[in-house]
């Protein structure tokens, strides 16, 4: 038996789309987030990152704007990575965070306000692993309590929050991270908050403690959950980069392509997973002009097709082209078609003997009518038991959206 989702995660996989925020003191040297580890550096000579730290371009409202212009439902930003400095005020448990740098302002706050304004769930990115406290391999225990200490800090001064993404066990695969204490507190003080904790490249999907509410796919498609047995009902998220880092590189310019963001995409919704896509604001906060219209790009997609990534559900059906797939609504199929060709093109189907590119297996379901949500163009399509035509016409010239979407109305 497949349990029913809690609402807060039944909630969250409504969401569909995130956008993901590292920005920290390495954003200043522009060589990703890892350069402290990565390039052995010295932490008393890389505190002084502190003293330049300015955030004079952070624009809380612009960076919302960004994710909320995309089709972004929520923003899950850096509070704290592993470098350990903290974009928000720890209330006296370091002094190694915002308030105490160039800037003088409490960051998260700012953020948090901004996504309130304009609708967007604030989650709070959080590392486990600390290169900047000596207790994390001297004296774990004390470690622990200073970063559920910290934690509280986030689920008590902010308001109510979506969730919190933590990062790191990783790092310790064998120590006891006394996760019971450090959920119960965001349970007390957060009832209704997503609780993620990353499992890494290497344990992707991977269930972890009983208080997890999804699991995650880092930098890689996630693959359709098996809840069969499961004692609770858990969510999936892919978290994804623009290019090869998750913090800004400066001579990094490996971007995915605008096609290969929007198939990652629709990959996740196939099989009711969210999309978290990260972009790495530059020094002083502000967001790369690049990434921002990567960002826009898929949010005139979103604009055509969103209907379908938020309200569709994962369908059985199978169709001779792989890629192709069908997600279900209450009232409504959607199916995602790719590899269109534009009119005239020999992959667009106008024939009467259907291209197997477009024809799905299982589904059952009685169809009224079909059309492209795009433009409304009503769609010829011809069922047989579970078997499902679509007579496919191709993208009017000028017009290519990599993945396009039509829309069945189901008989009542």
């Amino acid at each position: 038996m497949i349990p029913i989702p809690e609402k807060r995660i039944s909630d969250f996989e409504n969401l569909g789309f995130g956008m993901f925020v590292h920005w920290g003191l390495y954003s200043q040297l522009g060589v990703g987030e890892w350069t402290y580890y990565t390039h052995k550096r010295d932490m008393a000579e890389y505190k002084k990152l502190t003293e330049t730290f300015t955030a004079e371009d952070f624009d809380a409202e612009a960076l919302v704007l960004t994710a909320k212009n995309a089709g972004c439902k929520y923003i899950t930003l850096t509070t704290r990575h592993h470098e350990g400095f903290s974009l928000y005020d720890t209330k006296g448990l370091c002094d190694f965070d915002a308030p105490h740098s160039a800037a003088k302002r409490d960051l998260i706050r700012e953020f948090v306000d901004a996504c309130n304004k304009h609708g967007i769930l604030p989650f709070f990115y959080h590392t486990t692993l600390d290169w900047y406290q000596p207790d994390f391999n001297e004296n774990f225990d004390a470690y622990l309590e200073y970063l559920r200490k910290s934690v509280e800090v986030l689920c008590t001064n902010y308001g109510k929050i979506g969730g919190l993404w933590f990062d790191g066990n990783w790092s310790k695969k064998d120590a006891d991270w006394k996760e019971d204490a450090l959920y119960a507190t965001i349970r007390k003080h957060q009832p209704d908050a997503i609780i993620v904790n990353n499992t890494g490249l290497q344990m992707r999907g991977q269930v972890g403690h009983p208080e997890i509410d999804s699991v995650t796919f880092e930098q890689g498609r996630p693959v359709p959950m098996n809840r069969e047995g499961m004692s609770k009902y858990l969510a999936a998220e892919m978290c994804y980069t623009l290019n090869h880092h998750w913090g800004i590189g400066h001579t990094d310019f490996d971007y995915k392509s605008p096609k290969e963001l929007i198939e990652t995409l629709c990959a996740c919704r196939r099989v009711g997973a969210n999309l978290l896509l990260n972009i790495g604001p530059t020094a002083q906060g502000s967001v790369d002009p690049f990434q921002r219209e990567l960002m826009n790009i898929l949010g005139k997609w979103m604009n055509l097709y969103g209907e379908a990534i938020y309200n569709g559900k994962p369908h059985p059906a199978t169709c001779g082209n792989e890629k192709n797939f069908v997600l279900r609504s209450q009232d409504f199929l959607y199916f995602f078609v790719h590899d269109l060709g534009t009119q005239g093109n020999k992959h667009v189907t106008v024939e009467e003997d259907c291209n197997d590119d477009f024809v799905f297996h299982g589904v059952p379901e009685a169809i009224e009518s079909v059309e492209w949500i795009d433009n409304g163009e009503p769609l010829d399509f011809k069922h047989d038991e579970n078997v499902f035509s679509l007579y496919a016409t191709g993208y009017p010239y000028g017009t290519f959206t990599c993945v396009r979407v039509a829309k069945a109305k189901i008989k009542k």
